[in-house]
């Protein structure tokens, strides 16, 4: 952590648990052919990446689903698409408060008006404003118009908050994601499947 004054944060895979294989699998039971290869961590359909930038309606998303679907209604794409939210660790909000006493805190996160509604019905929407506020400020992808590995998310960030790249670390679990913040000089960690958010900070009593 020397010489960091600035932390990006992505949300899923890092502080909300998630798995991508049950989304799969329940499109797979809505009758959408090759499911993996239609959405997964790594690819998907260019209809996932227009919501996520905001240029298609949740209505409008629904409606090409069903396309794609033997006869699903939209709560069962609803239901499909939030699959894959877990559960939220509350010791990551431990762990924030304890940054946030030495470092500007930034959340970048790839996401949706569908998953954000869920998000703050898992967490509940005071624990839900609690976690937002404590970021110096969240970037949403459907909000900002761009998506990671896009470099502009990341320059936008820099920018609005007169960051200097090198000083930045960006944590995210997705390699994509990580390759292209190394790219502009920003310093980053790529968490694991199998690693904990909590276990990069072990001088962080929570």
């Amino acid at each position: 952590m020397k010489n960091i004054n600035a932390i990006i944060f992505d949300l899923g895979g890092v502080f909300l648990n998630i798995s991508y294989q049950k989304t799969i699998n329940e499109f797979t039971k809505l009758g959408i052919e090759n499911s993996a290869s239609f959405y997964s961590k790594e690819s998907q359909n260019s209809i996932f990446n227009l919501l996520e930038i905001g240029e298609i309606s949740e209505q409008d998303f629904i409606s090409e689903i069903k396309t794609k679907c033997d006869s699903a209604s939209a709560s069962e794409i609803r239901f499909a698409w939030n699959a894959m939210l877990l559960d939220f660790p509350k010791e990551g909000i431990r762990l924030l408060k304890s940054l946030k006493k030495r470092h500007s805190i930034f959340l970048l996160s790839n996401t949706n008006t569908i998953h954000i509604k869920q998000f703050k019905n898992i967490l509940g929407i005071n624990q839900y404003n609690k976690f937002f506020n404590l970021f110096n400020h969240v970037y949403y992808s459907h909000e900002m118009g761009l998506r990671k590995p896009n470099k502009e998310a990341f320059q936008i960030i820099l920018e609005e908050n007169r960051l200097t790249a090198k000083n930045v670390l960006f944590i995210d679990d997705s390699k994509q994601h990580i390759n292209a913040a190394k790219r502009i000089g920003i310093r980053t960690h790529h968490l694991l499947d199998n690693e904990s958010i909590t276990a990069l900070f072990p001088d962080i009593t929570l």
